[in-house]
């Protein structure tokens, strides 16, 4: 923490709290994207703290992948379906009656969005839109969180930390896709959604165990280790605001328990970590792999690929004041969880187990 944090910051830090499990106990939550990386966490912390979980996502698109190490099906009431299918969408949020809402489906890769920008487009932006209409006519609903991403900011790569109220770009289509959908959200919580609480969260750079998602630096590192394969970084210098999934996850859940009584608080939040996290790929690499043990990595000289933003940092100054949320696994606890969990689970140890221990050592450093 630095010296000159102030005293308003260090109050703030100090009245830290974790969800509150007895409001989560027995809640009706609707989650979709609950099959990817992100959304398998949330399912399992959600049930950790006794909610009554649905899913509705698109089956897994890796292998492995942590919905189906970790049983993840067996933990909520699953349904595999496309956000896309407003038919299909309608009829299970009418049927779970939800009380509150996370969206999580998208199409998450930057690099997939060139390969296939209409799927980007369609799964990001009209998926949230078919999902905002449906909650309008669902008078269960208390509150909802609509997760985007840091990258929604119109990113001049000039070392400035973006905060809520900056201007909103994106140069690649997942970034357009995502800024359109936080102007789409803002439209609908002014227009038809005052009486709930409607925000838009947008987080840093996630990791931990379970991840295997392609052209992402931790599952890519650990595909290549485990085969003794060398791993090629191409962007080596790129910094990013790096944390732990289980920082943003409990944030949104802070959100939504806090917007139930207080739908005022409905607005876009930066989730991310202390600015001294905001790291180069090179110093993350380096870590994560004295923490495995093992591997050879190749730091690429000259920059190749599509656009990707080399410099972004996040303001989190309104969800510290707002909502009391602070990072609490700093970034070298961070990868050392991450790097713990991958090991593990390939020396045969249960994925759920594993998810199980993190979120309760996490939840005991409140």
């Amino acid at each position: 923490m630095a010296k000159w944090e102030s005293t308003l910051e260090m109050l703030v830090n100090a009245a830290l709290v974790n969800p509150d499990p007895h409001f989560w106990r027995g809640r009706r939550v609707a989650l979709t994207g609950h099959t990817g990386f992100k959304g398998s966490w949330m399912a399992i912390l959600l049930a950790h703290l006794g909610a009554q979980v649905h899913g509705y996502a698109l089956a897994p698109t890796t292998t492995p992948d942590l919905f189906t190490s970790a049983k993840v099906a067996e933990l909520i009431d699953s349904e595999i379906g496309d956000v896309r299918d407003v038919a299909a969408l309608n009829a299970w949020l009418k049927r779970v009656q939800p009380e509150i809402v996370f969206h999580f489906a998208a199409q998450a890769l930057v690099r997939q969005s060139y390969v296939d920008p209409v799927e980007t487009m369609t799964s990001n932006f009209v998926g949230t839109l078919n999902l905002l209409e449906a909650a309008r006519t669902q008078t269960s609903i208390k509150s909802m969180v609509i997760v985007t991403t840091d990258k929604v900011y119109k990113n001049n790569e000039t070392g400035h930390s973006y905060r809520e109220s900056d201007h909103l770009g994106g140069h690649d289509p997942y970034s357009a896709s995502k800024a359109a959908s936080e102007i789409l959200v803002g439209s609908y919580r002014q227009c038809f959604l005052q009486h709930i609480g409607v925000a838009t969260a947008r987080a840093g750079n996630v990791i931990g165990g379970g991840d295997w998602s392609a052209d992402r630096l931790i599952p890519d590192a650990v595909r290549a280790w485990k085969s003794n394969q060398t791993l090629d970084i191409r962007r080596p210098d790129a910094v990013r605001p790096w944390q732990h999934v289980l920082e943003p996850l409990c944030a949104y859940l802070i959100l939504a328990q806090r917007m139930c009584g207080q739908t005022e608080l409905g607005q876009a939040y930066n989730f991310g970590p202390d600015a001294a996290d905001a790291v180069s790929v090179r110093e993350v690499i380096e870590h994560a792999q004295k923490a495995f043990g093992y591997g050879a990595t190749d730091f690429a000289e000259l920059i190749e690929g599509p656009h990707e933003a080399n410099l972004l940092h996040l303001n989190t100054a309104l969800a510290q004041t707002q909502l009391g949320i602070r990072p609490r696994w700093q970034l070298a606890q961070a990868i050392n969880k991450s790097m713990q969990w991958y090991k593990a689970y390939l020396d045969g140890a249960d994925a759920l187990a594993l998810c199980e221990a993190d979120i309760e050592s996490y939840l005991a450093t409140a």
